[in-house]
């Protein structure tokens, strides 16, 4: 797990964060490990997550696993295999299940270069992971963020971290894209642990709703 001190630092020098990290205490992120797991089994993992629950995703991601009967996560090369009508009776839709098939594909012919990534940009990261179908540029912060432990991922395109912002430098509506890193700018080498505290300020918000 990173060390935060030196970005709980930096963000103690805008007034706003400073409050927030009173407030909020220490940020609890949920690490993946790129040595330990995997970038496939993370990306799988998102592509079950999106659009739905996360009650409901997590009960098709065991069910998902539970195809395989194995104690580890499938490989590429078991999710290729796997016949569509089995991942279906899991729980995936039909469009989920090209998803993980593409995304599987790629890993086995080494359009994606796991192995390279750790040593790619946050851009190069994006333009390479998003050639994956269903795969986002949303999706691939979140993989920067939580898997490849990256400390200055902004994802702007993100409805909670919007409203954080809004909410966190008193903006009549939301912000665009140009205007989150304007107002970043003092601690945009920090923007990982900047987003988990602005979600907190948007989750704040939907709770007293």
């Amino acid at each position: 797990m990173p060390n935060h001190s030196k970005s709980i630092s930096a963000l103690k020098r805008d007034k706003r964060f400073a409050r927030l990290i009173k407030k909020h205490g220490l940020p609890e992120f949920k690490w993946n490990n790129l040595e330990r797991g995997d970038a496939f089994q993370s990306l799988c993992r998102s592509i079950i997550y999106q659009q739905i629950s996360g009650k409901a995703a997590a009960s098709i991601l065991a069910r998902f696993k539970q195809l395989f009967r194995g104690k580890q996560f499938p490989t590429p090369a078991m999710v290729m295999n796997v016949p569509a009508e089995k991942m279906r009776a899991a729980g995936l839709s039909k469009q989920k299940i090209m998803y993980l098939k593409d995304l599987a594909h790629k890993f086995a012919d080494g359009t994606i270069k796991h192995a390279s990534l750790l040593r790619m940009t946050n851009d190069e990261i994006i333009a390479h992971v998003t050639q994956v179908k269903g795969i986002g540029v949303w999706t691939v912060h979140m993989f920067l963020i939580f898997t490849l432990n990256r400390p200055d991922v902004l994802p702007t395109g993100d409805l909670g971290i919007r409203k954080g912002f809004q909410i966190t430098y008193g903006l009549k509506t939301l912000p665009d894209h140009a205007k989150m890193e304007r107002l970043a700018q003092d601690w945009r080498a920090h923007a990982s642990l900047a987003s988990w505290y602005l979600w907190r300020v948007a989750d704040n918000a939907r709770v007293k709703k």
